[in-house]
């Protein structure tokens, strides 16, 4: 039991780096005294973390806050995040709610929690001027390690730039010191997290290039992983390291948002499909068995017909592995809110299954490509009599939980994929 006798729950929703953060914020408490508990039962506080990039994401803010008043009404609720920053004032209204802090407060969060018990109220709104170092420890197996924050682009879909602030880094010494710490805590996997991971060192002399050239060398790192990296920022010399290293894993996730120029030009992207698709066979002919990913969001302002089937003809012409579909959704701090010609409800809702239908096939036409290949997998979860894990190139595994153990890598043989998107596996080595 905690020395103050407080303990505190955590909900967190949106992006890995909301992830990372929830899991330092936690870390911090503890080390003033509270406990962190999974049970909703027997929470003092809730901690709401709570995302912005689309309507859905608050919706389901708001719904968990509503949800946990219930189960537990003597329990106070305090809402962080970029749903704080951008609309803190819509939020403390909201009756449920008890106290909200936004993107720079929430890392005094034990203090706010000692000045709300002993004032009763906290509203903090500030700007985004500082960097918090931040990693995740919730799973013994993977880590989301947090390595930019903030982002300059501020394309016209997005409100995370309002929310996050501008672009900056942490130092590469530093990111070394956190990876080495992960390490001795056991992790098998570092995933590098940011809003926007390409323009880490911006404004320094370091550079994504080289914190990976560093990580690489870092001893005990069994696999490493880039999160999502915008394609204007992806360099050759990068999908090359990638091709080269044994540890930095042949996955990458390049943000798409459209295949039409047209449409890619009114969100104010940097990049045009001709680079895209530059980047995508590069790195095929660099790491044919790389898996690549793709966000694409669908019906933006004045998406016509031709445009979205532009994007569909696109998209199932390049070597993709899968897709991540967003339907777009109006952010009243974005630019394109403002824009005329919105796709209708049921348009955006036919589109985006079509664009589902084809992430299924282009997934299946990628495990297809890798059966029979050996691979080697970190195994992460059970479920009933079944392990699962993840491949270097992130198919998707699973064999019987008695040929396999949580946070061990085993070579398998890949087989037929089933019906839960799952590649079944054969055991192929004799480690522990």
């Amino acid at each position: 039991m905690s020395s103050n006798n407080k303990k505190v729950a955590f909900k967190t929703f949106g992006c890995k780096l909301n992830f990372s953060e929830s899991s330092a914020l936690g870390r911090s408490l503890t080390e003033k005294g509270y406990e962190i508990t999974q049970n909703d039962t027997e929470a003092d506080y809730y901690i709401v973390h709570s995302c912005t990039v689309t309507s859905l994401a608050e919706k389901k803010a708001r719904q968990a806050i509503r949800h946990l008043k219930k189960t537990n009404p003597k329990a106070k609720i305090g809402v962080i995040g970029c749903y704080v920053q951008l609309r803190g004032d819509e939020l403390i209204k909201i009756p449920e709610v008890d106290f909200i802090a936004d993107n720079e407060d929430k890392y005094r969060l034990a203090e706010i929690l000692g000045e709300y018990d002993s004032k009763g109220e906290f509203y903090g709104m500030n700007q985004n001027t500082g960097y918090h170092s931040a990693y995740s420890l919730n799973d013994r197996t993977r880590s989301f390690l947090k390595v930019q924050d903030g982002c300059d682009y501020y394309c016209t879909y997005c409100a995370v730039a309002y929310a996050r602030g501008k672009s900056r880094s942490d130092s590469i010494g530093n990111v070394v010191k956190e990876a080495k710490e992960l390490i001795n805590n056991g992790i098998k996997e570092i995933v590098l997290t940011g809003v926007n991971v390409g323009d880490f060192g911006k404004g320094t002399s370091e550079t994504l290039y080289d914190l990976l050239r560093a990580l690489e060398k870092t001893e005990g790192l069994t696999r490493l992983r880039l999160s999502s990296i915008e394609p204007n920022l992806l360099e050759n010399r990068i999908i090359d390291l990638v091709s080269e290293s044994k540890t930095i894993m042949p996955h990458f996730h390049i943000p798409l948002q459209s295949g039409s120029d047209t449409v890619l030009q009114r969100m104010k992207r940097r990049y045009n499909t001709d680079l895209f698709k530059e980047k995508v066979l590069y790195i095929k002919k660099q790491i044919p068995d790389a898996c690549i990913a793709a966000d694409v969001i669908t019906g933006f302002p004045g998406e016509t017909i031709k445009e979205f089937e532009e994007t569909y003809r696109f998209i199932d012409s390049l070597p993709l592995s899968y897709l991540h579909v967003f339907t777009y959704s109006d952010r009243p701090d974005a630019l394109a809110s403002k824009m005329d010609n919105k796709v209708s409800a049921q348009v955006k809702k036919e589109r985006s299954q079509q664009l589902h239908n084809l992430s299924d096939k282009i997934l299946r036409r990628f495990y297809d490509e890798n059966a029979g290949t050996v691979r080697e997998v970190l195994f992460e979860e059970t479920k009933g009599d079944e392990i699962f894990g993840w491949t270097e190139n992130y198919v998707r595994v699973k064999t019987s939980k008695e040929n396999a153990a949580h946070n061990v890598i085993r070579k398998v043989i890949l087989a037929s994929t089933d019906l839960d998107g799952a590649v079944n596996a054969t055991i192929t080595d004799d480690n522990d």
